[in-house]
């Protein structure tokens, strides 16, 4: 057995062990294997060296994450002890830009440097994954990034206009007002990293325009950061009309979750032949995030994993239910 100190150094220890040690109380339930003595700021630890060596950068990420974000919940500390990948040493270079509340942005998972590294080295990116992994928020966020750094003069965002389930002819207003609330998501996105008024200015005199997928035809698209999110609900005429409005000095962004297909048969799905049929050619490349990269509620995570348990069961069914017909 190991003996290793650790010493909370920069951060009053109370913001890591939690009120009543329930920050702490969590950690220490991903390290059954350790003997934890957390008092002030020295952290005691007795086990094998593989596990105080993870349990030490742990501790470390923590550190990093409340001096990020100033603050270190439940949720936080349950997403960076699951965490499977590990993130590089956080730096003033790994900032995107700063949003309107001064908070850095920032990639938080492996998988979004992944995206970001992505960007820097291929014009047509896809980023696929499952729901609240931070693909869309990144890619309006290296989209903004690249805006305001001069290297493009514009921002398209566009998604396929397709409804889960409701109908937007039902919905009161012109194609606009109808429009808009199925957007909604790409405009909290700007909100969060562009000044209101700047960003009001930016859409009327369209240096970033938000259009259904259905506006692009037509379209060749220069000097531009262009990214289509929900690209699972292109259908294949859709996505080879858009990847063809591809003009000098942009990067194209396709965003999907490919388990939620709302096309009228999973085969209609443009992204899903365009991950099959474009991967060879040079500049074009595909990242895979998956649960391990939600960042929302951490809810979410446990959601996601049961509808995939779901999804493995019915496929396994519906193979067993062949066999037995055949």
């Amino acid at each position: 057995m190991n003996e290793r100190i650790i010493y909370l150094e920069g951060v009053d220890p109370v913001h890591i062990y939690g009120a009543n040690n329930v920050l702490m109380e969590k950690v220490t339930a991903f390290f059954p294997r350790l003997k934890i003595i957390a008092r002030g700021d020295e952290i005691k630890v007795i086990g094998e060296k593989d596990e105080l060596d993870r349990f030490e950068e742990k501790i470390n990420s923590l550190i990093d994450y409340y001096h990020e974000f100033n603050s270190l919940s439940v949720d936080d500390v349950e997403k960076i002890m699951a965490e499977k990948g590990v993130l590089p040493r956080q730096s003033q270079d790994d900032i995107l830009l700063y949003g309107t509340r001064g908070q850095p942005i920032r990639p938080r998972t492996p998988n979004q440097y992944r995206l970001v590294e992505a960007y820097r080295q291929h014009d047509l990116i896809m980023a696929v994954g499952p729901a609240g992994t931070g693909k869309t928020y990144t890619s309006i966020a290296l989209a903004v990034k690249a805006l305001k750094n001069k290297q493009v003069k514009k921002i398209v965002l566009t998604r396929p206009a397709i409804e889960t389930g409701e109908h937007l002819g039902f919905l009161p207003g012109d194609i606009k007002e109808k429009l808009d609330p199925y957007l909604q998501p790409l405009y909290d996105a700007l909100n969060d990293m562009i000044p209101f008024r700047k960003l009001e200015t930016y859409l009327e005199d369209s240096t970033i325009q938000i259009a259904p997928l259905a506006f692009m035809r037509g379209r060749t698209l220069e000097n531009a950061v262009v990214i289509l999110d929900e690209g699972q609900n292109a259908t294949v005429r859709q996505l080879k009309m858009f990847l063809t409005r591809m003009g000098l000095n942009s990067k194209f962004i396709i965003t999907g979750d490919i388990t939620q297909i709302d096309l009228p048969g999973r085969e209609n799905s443009g992204l899903l032949q365009a991950m099959r049929i474009l991967q060879e050619i040079e500049g074009i490349t595909t990242v895979f995030f998956n649960v391990d990269d939600v960042v929302r509620h951490r809810l979410v995570k446990d959601i996601v994993r049961a509808y995939d348990r779901e999804d493995q069961n019915d496929r396994t069914g519906n193979k067993t239910n062949e066999g037995n017909n055949a």
